[in-house]
């Protein structure tokens, strides 16, 4: 498959907005260093999941990728990160 030259990133405001909703307390804060962290972590876990979406695509013998293929490879994905 051919790689695209446009890089994908996460704003920073949908990223803090997402951890800001699991905090319990309204007067916790997310500093920007913990935002640019946890865009960079959300970017490789996306990235990691496509390429082991594709692989398992690929094993069997399948010309595009199914959200079954994905569903394959989830459980191992969320273990490893």
């Amino acid at each position: 498959m051919a790689e695209s030259s446009a890089e994908i990133t996460f704003k920073k405001e949908t990223v803090s907005k997402l951890l800001s909703s699991f905090f319990k307390d309204e007067k916790t804060k997310v500093g920007a260093d913990a935002v640019l962290l946890m865009a960079e972590m959300l970017h490789v876990f996306v990235q990691e999941a496509a390429q082991r979406t594709i692989k398992q695509a690929e094993a069997e013998d399948c010309d595009r990728m199914d959200i079954e293929h994905f569903e394959k490879i989830l459980p191992q994905l969320l273990l490893d990160f």
